[in-house]
């Protein structure tokens, strides 16, 4: 009995996030991984820290993370207003885009940069935190770092309600509010204060769910591997260095003990060495080597296998990772970006809309309505979220192919326009513009002209 409490004692410790632990299980059979919750909410912290560090001082993991915080925000994803009256839909947009330009409590940024912070915080730490903050200038967002969140905060409420690492359910496992450490952006080591407790509605929780209630690092599966991959790298330096210091080395075949050549001595080391072109004739007796310090065989072909493999585990095209086209070509890169933006849509749809933007349009209706800059309708909430469109290789096939899906009915102008940050309600009113101009100054732009008139 006490052997085998031992050894699930054993192997209760070995349970853990690679990333987390810093090194790989020694025997595959003995790892387990428990509750998801439970390894999650004991890891993140660790995980996060390396994730950091890696994203902030190693080129490839820094070149991954802005891969993917440029295909899933890109210049941002845009709202279009579905409320079926036009006036209405103009005075939402005009209203929209005023909130957004100034809508960052911090002032740094706009609405879309704000998008961009939170998804990247969202891959590097696993997860974004935003409180929503109701001031007398209207609504304003801000960022708030997710260690401010204490994971280790959990505690039974009695009555079904508990805390779990930050995060308060009610007896019907609904989220209800979060609790937050007091924090300064000056604060130059971490407070220790009581947490504030944030009603859910003014917060946003960005993170990729499988069931769990705290986000973990995508950089997670590739931390062991970053490590030693700098590891590698230096030690390939190193070698290189080394195989560039050739030094010599006189052998005495006769023993005689004496220096052959004229000039001055540290110890037993000549130090009128040779130079360029310098021909010399050994006296009898005497040999000469060099020293050749021996290179990792295949080292190159180690590295592009270990920087696949990241990207692999990082989930983007290898050429976005380390920048290296050589081996591509037209057909392998459209193959290799179909499979990655079905994974990009996937994120924004299933994570980014629902998660992040909705519950902010949502909240910033309600706030032009109470202040009297908007009317409330029953349509007056709906909304579609637009993407930038993902540009391909040939920008003229792009543009074709647009083109043909909106005549054939299976696009519309709206989501076109709505995809290249624009409103359609103020492009048409500028085309109309454009075109009573051009008219009344007897131009024409974009007319093909008849070869024959």
């Amino acid at each position: 009995m006490l052997t085998y409490a031992r050894n699930l004692l054993n192997r209760f410790r070995k349970r853990s996030y690679e990333g987390a632990s810093g090194k790989r299980f020694e025997n595959w059979r003995q790892s387990t991984f428990g509750a998801f919750n439970s390894e999650v909410n004991a890891a993140a912290p660790a995980v996060r820290g390396r994730a950091r560090h890696f994203a902030e001082n190693n080129a490839h993991a820094a070149n991954g993370v802005a891969a993917w915080v440029t295909a899933l925000v890109g210049a941002g994803i845009t709202p279009a207003s579905q409320h079926p009256n036009r006036d209405t839909r103009r005075a939402i947009a005009a209203a929209f885009r005023r909130w957004a330009a100034r809508c960052d409590a911090d002032g740094r940024t706009d609405f879309y940069g704000l998008q961009a912070q939170a998804v990247r915080g969202m891959i590097i730490d696993g997860e974004s935190f935003l409180q929503l903050i109701q001031t007398e200038d209207g609504l304003k967002l801000r960022l708030i770092a997710p260690e401010l969140i204490d994971s280790s905060h959990t505690v039974e409420l009695g009555d079904g309600r508990r805390i779990i690492a930050g995060i308060e359910f009610d007896a019907s496992e609904r989220v209800v509010a979060y609790w937050v450490r007091p924090a300064r952006a000056t604060d130059l080591f971490p407070t220790y204060g009581n947490p504030v407790r944030v009603p859910a509605e003014d917060m946003i929780h960005l993170f990729v769910s499988h069931g769990q209630v705290r986000g973990m690092s995508w950089l997670a599966p590739v931390l062991l591997r970053l490590g030693e991959l700098d590891q590698l790298e230096d030690a390939l330096l190193v070698g290189v260095k080394v195989a560039a210091m050739r030094a010599g080395f006189l052998t005495d075949m006769n023993g005689t003990g004496t220096i052959p050549f004229d000039g001055t001595q540290a110890g037993n080391i000549l130090t009128d060495g040779l130079e360029p072109g310098t021909l010399r004739v050994l006296p009898n007796g005497y040999d000469i080597k060099f020293s050749s310090p021996q290179q990792a065989q295949q080292s190159i072909e180690f590295v592009q296998h270990q920087l696949r493999a990241i990207a692999a585990g990082l989930g983007v095209p290898a050429h976005l990772l380390d920048g290296d086209l050589r081996q591509a070509n037209y057909s392998s890169l459209r193959a290799a970006l179909v499979s990655f933006r079905q994974r990009v849509e996937q994120i924004q749809f299933h994570t980014l809309i629902p998660q992040l933007l909705t519950p902010i349009w949502d909240r910033f209706i309600m706030s032009a309505v109470l202040s009297g800059e908007l009317e409330f309708d029953a349509d007056v909430m709906a909304a579609e979220w637009y993407p930038p469109a993902m540009p391909w290789v040939d920008p003229a096939k792009d543009a074709q192919a647009e083109a043909e899906l909106i005549n054939a009915g299976l696009k519309s102008r709206r989501q076109a326009v709505s995809e290249r940050g624009f409103d359609i309600e103020s492009l048409d009113d500028e085309i109309s513009a454009d075109r009573k101009r051009e008219q009344t100054l007897g131009l024409s732009f974009g007319v093909k002209q008849n070869a024959g008139a």
